[in-house]
């Protein structure tokens, strides 16, 4: 049986306004990232933004990440065409490819009422929700940004804030190829996913509208609005060599 949804606390008015993207080059989501922070931070109903899309395969190192953290060459990330890009967001190094479903929350944090580790939380709780739904049990680390099951690390989470405005996001392991994940040391055991969890395939719209649901219910949106796609996204295209 699923668990009932958070209730509101009586947060601003506003609703969350939700973008799927679709497959899209990091570079293009955190210039669009860029963009919709300045129009949130624009906004005086509490009105948020949520970015849902996957990438091609790339490696993101946070604040606590390192270069030790990388199992691979830089020889090695060069013949897969693999970027690593650096990042003032929470959190380690991260992995990203097809089938891992990157979630970019946007919010007015301060006025909301939140700092950073309730916003954490709020996150967190929401992945550990998905979870259940999937019928994968997991729970929250204190000292590690994500959520946990039985296999290892299923979801990271790096998040920033900046003149109190959300940005980067949480990371969702749905059914990656689990070589990719292996690029990366994980600072608190190996990297998972909701398919090796559960040993079958699992939908990734069935995630994705989960996860939005769970999102809203706890940032404390009543209502919700999904968009395909966003007027300003600035598509860029590029070889990736993913052997």
């Amino acid at each position: 049986m699923n668990a009932p949804e958070p209730k509101s606390t009586g947060a601003p008015n506003g609703a969350l306004e939700v973008y799927l993207l679709g497959l899209v080059d990091f570079d293009a989501a955190i210039a669009l990232q860029e963009r919709l922070m300045r129009e949130v931070a624009g906004y005086d109903d509490g009105r948020g933004a949520l970015l849902v899309c996957e990438h091609p395969p790339l490696i993101t190192v946070g604040r606590e990440g390192s270069r030790a953290e990388l199992r691979c060459s830089q020889e090695e990330l060069l013949a897969r065409q693999i970027a690593v890009r650096w990042l003032n967001r929470g959190g380690g190094s991260v992995v990203h490819a097809p089938g891992q479903l990157a979630l970019y929350p946007i919010l007015p944090v301060a006025r909301r009422g939140w700092g950073l580790s309730a916003l954490r939380e709020r996150l967190e709780l929401a992945l550990v929700d998905l979870c259940r739904e999937t019928h994968v049990r997991a729970w929250r680390v204190p000292e590690a940004a994500g959520v946990f099951c039985r296999t290892g690390q299923v979801a990271h989470l790096g998040v920033a804030i900046r003149s109190s405005i959300s940005s980067h996001g949480l990371f969702v392991n749905v059914s990656p190829r689990m070589d990719a994940l292996s690029l990366v040391r994980s600072q608190f055991g190996r990297a998972t996913s909701l398919a090796t969890a559960r040993g079958q395939t699992v939908s990734m719209p069935a995630v994705r509208e989960c996860l939005i649901r769970r999102l809203a219910a706890h940032l404390d949106y009543e209502r919700y609005h999904l968009y395909t796609g966003h007027p300003l996204l600035v598509r860029t295209k590029r070889v990736v060599a993913y052997a």
